[in-house]
């Protein structure tokens, strides 16, 4: 079984955003520009034999480029193999607090999703507080963005080393560090060693460029804290999985890197 942790079906708005000229120059212009059916997204994780995908909303302070209604509504058209991820403004805090208690409670979904990047401050600022209270109260999941951003946006605030603070307030809050946390990888290994419900996806990165760093904490004591992700469309899942068996994985690290600990961490059934 494969889960792939983080993924996007995404609507047109997002994928031709501006933000993202940067990155049909790394992918050669390989995103898709109109709106994509939901079956092209399936079809893409059967070809590469990925059995479910958690999919996110995207919103920024006063921006929606994917709702989680469409994301709701996404996960309807293929209930068995989407898993719905929510996300919130954090710029209007009580309204982001209803929100994340909407998307899991009404839309059935399992995690909440904010990067700090869109909001360029960091996770430590006060506004999200009010996220992680309401994903401790709900026992969900919080996912975000670590390391440098693709999109020609402030990297800063992607540091992992934030996330040290987050988890020193909220013990008992997972959290998922999602694209490796490069070129502060080591300090995403860190801080997942050093907090028992900090993790890290492998989302963006094909790989042949995960950190050696990285593949050697994947192998030995990390193999319980390390998810697959694909970030797709940026990547598709086939391009994702490519060099798997370079990767030197015995057959329990493999297993826990590609579905056995996002299925813990996200409560999903088999």
């Amino acid at each position: 079984m494969i889960i792939d942790a983080w993924a996007q079906h995404p609507t047109a708005r997002h994928i031709n955003d501006p933000m993202f000229d940067s990155l049909r120059r790394w992918t050669k212009g390989g995103l898709p520009a109109g709106e994509l059916p939901v079956s092209a997204t399936v079809a893409a994780m059967d070809q590469a034999g990925v059995d479910r995908a958690l999919i996110s909303a995207w919103l920024a302070p006063r921006r929606v480029l994917i709702s989680n209604d469409e994301v709701a509504g996404f996960v309807a058209q293929a209930p068995d193999r989407l898993v719905g991820v929510g996300s919130v403004d954090i710029s209007r805090p009580m309204d982001a607090v209803r929100e994340v208690r909407r998307c899991i409670r009404e839309l059935g979904f399992k995690a909440i999703r904010v990067l700090p990047w869109l909001c360029e401050v960091p996770p430590t600022d006060r506004r999200f507080y009010p996220v992680y209270t309401a994903c401790c109260d709900l026992s969900v999941p919080f996912c975000t963005q670590i390391g440098h951003t693709g999109p020609l946006m402030p990297s800063e605030v992607g540091r992992p080393i934030y996330l040290d603070q987050v988890a020193l307030d909220f013990p008992e809050l997972v959290i998922v560090g999602g694209h490796i946390g490069y070129p502060w990888t080591d300090e995403a290994i860190a801080v997942a060693t050093k907090h028992e419900n900090v993790y890290i996806d492998t989302s963006a990165y094909t790989m042949q460029r995960y950190p050696a760093a990285l593949v050697e904490y994947l192998r030995g004591h990390g193999r319980h804290k390390v998810l697959f992700g694909t970030n797709y469309p940026m990547i598709l899942p086939a391009k994702a999985l490519e060099g798997l068996d370079a990767l030197g994985l015995d057959d329990e690290a493999k297993g826990l890197f590609l579905s056995g600990n996002a299925a813990r961490v996200f409560g999903l059934q088999g």
